[in-house]
């Protein structure tokens, strides 16, 4: 994948997953800078995804664990364990949140 592509991909995704946040109805602050989404708990705890452009992938810090997540298929995957980027946000900002938050 070129540079250029990765680019607009996750730009896409990280788009999708702050309207995601903004329909779930949970306070949860977005805010993107310099290629870093972060979101922000009530409880100030975070989630940071930001993008690896030399890698082509995206890393997501949760409080539990590190994932990093190629394009498969239009989808994208977490290379170790396989996890889908928006499940495995659901479950963290779940976790974090302290609700039920769906991300789709």
């Amino acid at each position: 994948m070129k540079e250029s592509e990765f680019h607009v991909l996750a730009d896409a995704r990280f788009q999708m997953i702050e309207e995601a946040i903004e329909q779930s109805g949970v306070d949860i602050d977005c805010d993107t800078s310099g290629g870093i989404l972060t979101l922000t708990f009530e409880n100030r705890s975070k989630i940071i995804i930001n993008k690896q452009p030399p890698l082509c992938q995206i890393w997501v810090a949760t409080r539990a664990n590190g994932f990093h997540f190629d394009y498969k298929d239009g989808q994208w995957i977490d290379n170790r364990e396989g996890h889908e980027l928006m499940a495995l946000l659901s479950a963290a900002c779940t976790t974090q949140a302290g609700e039920d938050v769906e991300l789709n």
